[in-house]
């Protein structure tokens, strides 16, 4: 796939639309394109100058996710440890009770949290375990924490039903471009994932949309799935871009590091296409050094999940969160 299809002078022309820090819904490939393709001090420069017009640059959305049943996954998505399809260790269990998942809400509360998500490794969730899930819902809500859950394919009605219990986002993740997207996953469809957000949106349920970069994508498909999220007619509340976490079992386990300072054009472009959008430094963060995460802060970046595991995978423990936040002169959102 060719990377590069603006000449030097398209590229400078159609970078100038945009820079405004107004949403807009039209973005283009070629647009977003000229926006990767910025000298990387002009691309940082107007991501920050944008992330200002709309945030407070100090502060940084702490969520926490909670895994509340593990395992056994039916889809096949190649970067996922959690897929039935993979050997890597992850064992199968039950959806965790109520008041275990409240005792956790709690305990991120106390350690500075203002998010608390909760993700089920479900292809769709049933319609009991969904109750189950709702009544997760309502204790979290109610110790005045925002909530979120991320539980697969959701029909209309359950997106209600979730709504109904005080569900505040859904995240469902685009993972990447439309075109590179049956390389990482044949179980489900792009449409598939777009029914799901149209019925979150549809329930009133404020969206958490993103993906992952450095699956062996190209660039194009980075501008495809940026382009995608920033020419819905609503764009996702919260933009999480995740960096792959190679787990061993998995098929992109062998998969050759992103160079940092592509992840960063990622977050910054994000940033640019999405400017009222809160953009979550996900998964990858304990892979990657404390400079490569202030310039993705400095590139508009202001969520990172917070705590010592994220699903599976490792993450950077509390006490090392804040105190880079700390180092920056950074601050926990309220």
């Amino acid at each position: 796939m060719d990377d590069r299809t603006l000449s030097p002078a398209g590229t400078a022309q159609v970078a100038m639309r945009g820079l405004d820090g107004v949403p807009r819904h039209d973005w283009t490939r070629p647009e977003v394109q000229a926006l990767f393709e910025l000298p990387f001090p002009d691309l940082v420069f107007h991501a920050q100058r944008i992330h200002r017009l709309h945030f407070d640059p100090r502060e940084v959305q702490i969520s926490t996710l909670l895994l509340i049943k593990t395992g056994g996954c039916p889809e096949d998505c190649a970067y996922c440890p959690q897929s039935a399809h993979y050997e890597t260790g992850v064992k199968a269990e039950k959806l965790m009770e109520v008041d275990a998942v409240l005792a956790e809400a709690r305990a991120a509360q106390a350690a500075g949290a203002s998010r608390f998500c909760m993700g089920a490794a479900w292809r769709s969730p049933r319609d009991r375990d969904l109750e189950t899930v709702c009544a997760m819902v309502e204790g979290v809500k109610a110790l005045g924490l925002e909530t979120c859950a991320t539980l697969g394919m959701l029909t209309a009605a359950q997106a209600r039903r979730l709504k109904d219990a005080g569900l505040d986002y859904y995240n469902h993740n685009l993972d990447t471009s439309p075109e590179f997207y049956g390389d990482i996953i044949s179980t489900r469809l792009y449409r598939d994932r777009l029914d799901t957000l149209e019925h979150v949106r549809g329930s009133g349920i404020h969206v958490c949309c993103g993906g992952i970069v450095g699956m062996g994508e190209g660039r194009a498909d980075r501008i495809g799935m940026i382009a995608t999220l920033a020419s819905m007619p609503s764009h996702p509340e919260s933009v999480p871009i995740n960096l792959l976490v190679r787990v061993e079992g998995t098929p992109l386990a062998g998969e050759a590091a992103l160079d940092p300072l592509e992840f960063v054009r990622t977050i910054a472009v994000a940033r640019i296409a999405m400017p009222a959008s809160v953009v979550r430094l996900s998964a990858g963060r304990e892979d990657m050094s404390e400079e490569t995460q202030a310039l993705c802060f400095l590139a508009g970046a202001n969520s990172i999940f917070y705590g010592p595991k994220l699903l599976t995978a490792a993450n950077p423990d509390c006490a090392h969160d804040l105190a880079l936040l700390d180092k920056l002169g950074l601050v926990p959102m309220r």
